[in-house]
């Protein structure tokens, strides 16, 4: 429940307001006095009469009726004064600092749910406990450090964590990126950050609000709420940046499958970010300088793919370029007749191949004449500036050259200012003027690449073409299962071809000679695999190429005496690139889907994608393409690529079955053998919980 009294209180009461300003109840203060908070702003504070030239209450009961207070006591008193002040003095918004609650004691969390309660009784908003508070254009109710710019038109900044959300602070600062709001939620026992952008996303004005929403996450509370208005906003043109923390490892104990191996929490919220299209990020330093990306981008998110670098240090300019090159981005030459015009208006020994090197000595003018050339340049999306300076000069009036660029070109500017120490006076005047600064080349280039493969948000629908619904629930309603179980194969191959997912003709028995007459009529070779273990390859339940009779009967007598063997399966023996899809279903997240490299490659390499079901075409090809052996599938070094259309297929048409069957909770199709032509399931399990 975030409302006026919340975002814009006429009147604050500070209960815990003190003279010691390194404390939280004199920090709070103090930066609700320099922010320049223009309602009437009260302490409560027994022991004091003035707090920074602000007459105190000694006890709440003087108090006045208030809008927003901000507790900053210890933990045992809050609900008492949440539930006086809500029922006696009208406050219908709380922020809580103060720790010692759910975080640390059971007896903690029954203070927290008091708190809650009291504030639903009476309609008001909370923010906390055990955070470091909310800081706005109208009110700086944090009693940290350090505090941002601040304007319409910066970040939007969304913390579970206080003390984390001050490092990215630290972090953006050093930067110049400008911020709207921040948001740390604490323990979130009203507000979470899903409830966070839910009221951006309701109350959405783009001419007005912040088109940048960064967040730190540690738990994601209600996914699908996250997903639904994450999308909202960036389909009405805003970009999202994440670091979710604390991903956990539960998908990998216990495991029972290809996909129980490798699948985890982590990829439920892979698979989340991508159909939602956040940027996904994994540092403090990545997430602010996705931030500066977005900055600089000007909210006009064209695909950058080309680049030009001007740089007066032959070195940064070639890590950048091997970096940007990394990323799947280009460095291209300048056209020949620029290349020449150019090279006649700069120091003689310059470089005007791409990197374009002006030389140590080279002059603002030099730097001007260059990012003109580069912005004439078709071949060029945008300008990467690379200016340090050794201390010998200051660079002033070339960053003086570099701001008007900035604002008269049309392309994008990435301004990398190394000399953060040795030219900070100057640095620091550059970022005064409304810039951010990239300092480290690599970094932006890594960061760059992250926000380049973002996906768009998917549409939340269900694509049922070629799969036969009807069939699928009655295959499912009738399989004879109590408890978890794997199904049997044949009911695993109804499901396959309910779902429109070929599979390669198969027989399964325990009878030799029925066994015998299928391995004939489909034709040497074949495959023959134990049914029964789940591991068939750790048993030795597999035999593959056989291509007489003789040798399949020796094979079944050799399997059927294999601990736990109940048949044995008869396949066609097929060729092609072994390719892996696997589903698992995830608590709050619903079924996350993954595919990669098949065979045993799956768990020595473990390059899967994830996607969270149900999944679009779209869906589908990205999370194909970003797998790191897609040049593999792509066909590499001579030989032919698979048919990405087929493979693409196959894992939406599974999505839907997934979204028909609720009851599977784990499944694996590895491998899949794949050519030009086509896609086909060679073996399968699926896990069915009722």
């Amino acid at each position: 429940m975030i409302n006026k009294q919340l975002l814009h209180p006429e009147s604050i009461v500070v209960v815990g307001g003190s003279n010691n300003v390194h404390k939280p109840g004199g920090a709070v203060v103090k930066n609700l006095k320099d922010g320049g908070y223009a309602g009437m702003l009260r302490i409560v504070n027994p022991k004091e009469d003035d707090v920074l030239g602000i007459k105190v209450f000694h006890d709440v009961s003087e108090l006045p009726p208030t809008d927003l207070a901000i507790i900053v006591v210890a933990a045992r008193y809050c609900p008492d004064y949440v539930e006086f002040l809500a029922r006696e003095k009208s406050v219908r918004a709380f922020i809580i600092i103060s720790a010692g609650f759910g975080e640390e004691t059971k007896e903690g969390g029954v203070l927290e749910e008091k708190i809650l309660a009291a504030c639903e009784q009476y309609g008001c908003a909370l923010i906390g406990p055990n955070c470091i508070g909310l800081l706005t254009q109208c009110h700086h109710s944090v009693f940290t450090k350090p505090i941002p710019q601040l304007n319409a038109k910066g970040v939007d900044f969304i913390s579970s964590s206080g003390a984390t959300a001050v490092f990215i602070l630290e972090s953006a600062v050093t930067k110049g990126l400008p911020f709207n709001s921040v948001w740390s939620v604490g323990n979130g026992r009203q507000i979470g950050i899903e409830d966070v952008l839910e009221y951006m996303d309701e109350h959405f004005d783009a001419a007005t609000d912040s088109l940048v929403k960064l967040l730190y996450i540690e738990n994601i509370a209600n996914p699908d709420k996250l997903l639904y208005h994450a999308t909202s906003l960036i389909r009405k043109g805003c970009r999202i940046a994440a670091i979710k923390a604390g991903s956990s490892e539960s998908g990998s104990r216990a495991a029972s499958s290809h996909t129980g191996a490798i699948a985890s929490s982590d990829a439920a919220v892979e698979a989340l970010f991508r159909k939602a299209g956040i940027v996904r990020c994994y540092s403090r330093d990545e997430l602010t300088t996705v931030g500066c990306i977005f900055k600089v981008m000007s909210y006009n998110y064209q695909q950058l793919e080309n680049f030009a670098i001007v740089t007066h240090a032959g070195g940064p300019g070639v890590m950048l370029t091997d970096a940007l090159s990394k990323g799947g981005m280009n460095v291209p030459q300048m056209d020949s007749h620029l290349q020449e015009e150019l090279k006649s208006k700069l120091l003689p020994g310059s470089s005007v191949a791409n990197p374009i090197d002006i030389l140590a000595t080279g002059t603002p003018e030099n730097l001007g004449t260059a990012i003109d050339f580069c912005e004439r340049c078709d071949r060029f999306d945008a300008i990467m500036v690379i200016f340090g300076t050794p201390g010998l000069v200051q660079v002033y009036e070339t960053y003086d050259v570099l701001h008007k660029k900035i604002q008269e070109c049309k392309k994008p500017i990435f301004p990398i200012l190394p000399s953060t120490y040795t030219a900070g006076p100057e640095v620091h005047e550059f970022l005064q003027r409304g810039h951010v600064n990239f300092s480290d080349e690599v970094v932006l280039a890594t960061a760059l690449t992250q926000v380049m493969k973002a996906s768009k948000p998917a549409e939340q629908n269900v694509v049922i073409q070629g799969v036969d619904v009807p069939a699928i629930r009655r295959i499912i309603d009738g399989c004879a299962v109590n408890c978890r179980s794997w199904i049997q194969p044949s009911l695993v191959h109804a499901l396959l071809a309910a779902a429109g997912i070929p599979t390669v003709p198969e027989f399964v028995s325990d009878d030799k000679a029925s066994l015998m007459d299928f391995a004939e009529r489909c034709g040497f070779p074949v495959v023959a695999k134990v049914v029964g273990p789940v591991h068939k390859s750790d048993v030795g339940g597999v035999a593959l190429n056989v291509r007489t009779p003789e040798h399949l009967s020796l094979e079944y007598d050799r399997m059927m005496a294999i601990n736990g063997a109940t048949a044995v399966m008869v396949q066609k023996m097929l060729k092609g690139k072994e390719l892996f899809i696997g589903a698992k279903y995830e608590p709050r997240f619903g079924h996350v889907v993954l595919c990669g490299l098949g065979g045993i490659f799956v768990e020595v390499l473990k390059d899967i994608s994830s996607g969270l079901a149900p999944l679009t075409y779209e869906e589908a090809y990205s999370m194909i393409h970003s797998l790191r052996g897609y040049k593999i599938i792509k066909g590499t070094r001579g030989q032919k690529g698979i048919n990405e259309r087929k493979y693409a297929e196959i894992i939406v048409r599974l999505s839907t079955l997934l979204r028909f069957a609720t009851e599977i909770k784990e499944m694996d199709i590895n491998p899949l053998l794949a050519d030009e032509d086509g896609v086909i399931a060679v073996d399968a399990r699926i896990l069915v919980e009722k």
